[in-house]
């Protein structure tokens, strides 16, 4: 079987680029028989590798190309000419990215839908982005044979939302990010705890504190956040609320709140692994990455009662109403007021963890390929 990936994002941040990355990387890993055809395309940016010895191996093929963004939307969602075999040759299966849905002459479909959030808040996202986004998803629910979501929850968006059978839609879940993995098994070392601590003295983290993944998309959820934060003096004033990202106050912040803005991603986790909670009250996500990476590090998290948090978190965090700041509050309470609570939550995290992993998500990948090929 000749399977084609487009791999582009692979060179951009966020979720997308990591679980492009990963996964092809896990589908190297357990896969010895099939062929792969990757198809990269960028106007300026260089093809970063994945890392990996199978891609010197005869079965994994690069086809690179210098077509923008821009130009393939225009040429595959607009026009939706050029099918991917005249760029990559034939192949039997072809795995499509979240930005663009070619063609095929013959090949099967496969796309992988992270989330609609764009879709729930499109006063959020760019214009641009936003139309974009849509004309691709016109063609997935024409053409695209299964759709990959990567939690129950964003499921069933795809279906309240697409009007997607369900029959046509598969989950398949994300694993613990490979740098995150290889971080935990040296977060102890003098290094890192060389890092940490500069990093603290350059933020003045001086006490015990509190982290999150900050943001300016409303969805992120955190004003209200720093709303519970501001409303529990008595933690306010032994612990620090640590918000990594781009977040942008409307309003003076509290006491003992620290906004680093963006980190390297080294820096980023070595100050999220010597957090006392990782606190993640977002009202909406497709899986909810951070959950994950708290578990393996060994952070307690609280995180959101709601949309894909819950699911991933199941009974290994605690538990809250995003939309109720009392209830922030009080799940923040209930971590930091108890050091017995804290271990559980440690220990059940770290069990969850083991549940989600690469290897895994590329297996089942694997089979649907294969599904596609023995049934259509």
């Amino acid at each position: 079987m000749k399977i084609g990936i487009d791999v582009s994002q692979v060179v951009f941040g966020g979720g997308v680029g990591v679980y492009t990355r990963e996964l092809v990387k896990a589908l190297f890993k357990v896969d010895q028989e099939n062929e792969y055809i990757l198809f990269f395309s960028s106007l300026r940016r260089q093809f970063p590798g994945l890392q990996v010895g199978a891609l010197a191996h005869s079965r994994v093929k690069i086809k690179k190309f210098k077509i923008p963004p821009t130009g393939l939307d225009f040429l595959w969602n607009k026009l939706h000419i050029a099918p991917i075999e005249w760029f990559i040759g034939e192949i039997d299966v072809f795995h499509s990215s979240d930005w663009t849905q070619p063609p095929t002459k013959k090949a099967k479909l496969v796309t992988t839908i992270h989330d609609l959030s764009f879709l729930r808040w499109p006063e959020t996202v760019h214009p641009k982005v936003l139309t974009v986004q849509k004309r691709r998803l016109d063609w997935v629910k024409k053409e695209v044979d299964i759709i990959i979501a990567v939690s129950r929850a964003t499921k069933k968006e795809i279906i309240e939302l697409l009007g997607i059978e369900e029959e046509r839609i598969r989950v398949v879940y994300e694993g613990v990010p490979r740098d995150v993995e290889k971080f935990k098994l040296k977060f102890k070392l003098k290094e890192v705890e060389s890092l940490r601590e500069k990093l603290k003295s350059r933020y003045k983290i001086d006490r015990p504190y509190l982290f999150a993944y900050g943001s300016r998309a409303p969805r992120k959820n955190i004003k209200r956040l720093i709303g519970a934060f501001r409303e529990i003096r008595e933690i306010r004033d032994k612990y620090q609320l640590v918000i990594v990202g781009d977040y942008q106050p409307e309003e003076k912040l509290p006491n003992n709140v620290v906004l680093t803005g963006f980190l390297p991603r080294e820096e980023m986790l070595a100050l999220f692994a010597g957090a006392t909670a990782l606190v993640y009250p977002s009202l909406y996500e497709g899986f909810g990455l951070p959950i994950l990476e708290a578990f393996a590090l060994g952070v307690p998290v609280i995180t959101s009662n709601c949309s894909s948090m819950a699911e991933v978190a199941s009974k290994a965090a605690i538990l809250v109403d995003p939309n109720s700041t009392e209830s922030i509050a009080r799940g923040i309470k209930t971590v930091l007021n108890s050091e017995l609570i804290r271990e559980k939550l440690i220990e059940a995290g770290k069990q969850r963890a083991r549940q989600f992993s690469w290897e895994r998500a590329a297996k089942e990948t694997l089979k649907i390929y294969q599904f596609l090929i023995s049934n259509f």
